[in-house]
């Protein structure tokens, strides 16, 4: 069930059944981030991140912790919690051979991280050095070890970039290559943000009707499945393309909710 909420079809579900270890633990933070409870999904990591799991789980509970924190605007906090999940896996995997699929998703998680923290900084080249090794880390793999997730939060980041150096062409190829990978995958939240990437990159053409429609149908997708940061963001994108009284009181009541759940903006 927690996998269902965290990466599957019923992400807003909530109360969330009691994890029955380090891997549940980490499956209901990303399910409770998604949903904006950001307390709560703190919490759990924080047990993770203390715990004696494998280092791969707990790689990817710091790197969930970073995510955190750039969904509020702390991306220089951020990259500290990616560097130490990057530290955690290291080079070869190590420990139960059964947890290698864990140690290829917390690697690449870890990297695509970075990038993200990198953009957000504003060092647009260390970013695309750092996609650049996923990417090759990706290939390498192929998709022996069910990297889904990991492939569409590497064209997710490369839009982000692109979209940053202004580049709506790149932007919306990697944008659309998320929409696409991400509608074969089991994860509504993960369809519902890549949808989001793309109205970003339809920001740059000569009309705004298709990035106005998208932007909308996120703003309702994410109002439906109770993912409150995303719809906060594609209520801001949706009053940047065409401002209006409606969207600002969904992005204020969004905000506010956040807030209350333990999420704190960036100053």
């Amino acid at each position: 069930m927690l996998r269902d909420v965290a990466f599957g079809p019923d992400p807003g579900r909530n109360p969330l059944p009691a994890p029955g270890d380090p891997f549940g633990r980490w499956l209901r933070a990303v399910a409770l981030g998604g949903q904006g409870r950001y307390a709560r999904a703190r919490a759990e990591l924080e047990v993770v991140r203390r715990s004696t799991a494998s280092p791969a789980i707990v790689s990817l509970a710091a790197s969930t912790q970073a995510s955190l924190l750039r969904q509020l605007g702390s991306h220089a906090l951020a990259a500290g919690y990616d560097g130490t999940a990057l530290a955690l896996v290291g080079t070869t995997p190590v420990g139960n051979p059964s947890d290698a699929g864990l140690w290829h998703e917390a690697r690449c998680d870890a990297l695509t991280g970075l990038a993200a923290d990198a953009l957000g900084c504003g060092r647009l080249a260390l970013g695309h050095r750092l996609l650049e090794r996923c990417a090759a880390y990706l290939d390498d793999r192929g998709d022996a070890d069910g990297l889904w997730r990991q492939h569409v939060r590497l064209h997710w980041v490369a839009a982000e970039i692109a979209l940053a150096s202004g580049d709506f062409a790149t932007a919306t190829t990697h944008a659309q290559a998320a929409v696409d990978r991400s509608a074969d995958g089991p994860s509504v939240r993960h369809r519902v943000k890549s949808a989001l990437l793309f109205a970003a990159a339809a920001t740059g053409r000569p009309t705004s009707d298709l990035a106005l429609e998208t932007a909308e149908r996120v703003e309702a997708d994410s109002a439906a499945h109770g993912l409150v940061p995303l719809r906060w963001a594609a209520a801001m994108l949706v009053d940047g393309v065409r401002p209006s009284t409606a969207a600002r009181a969904v992005r204020d009541e969004c905000a506010a909710e956040i807030g209350r759940r333990g999420g704190n903006f960036a100053k």
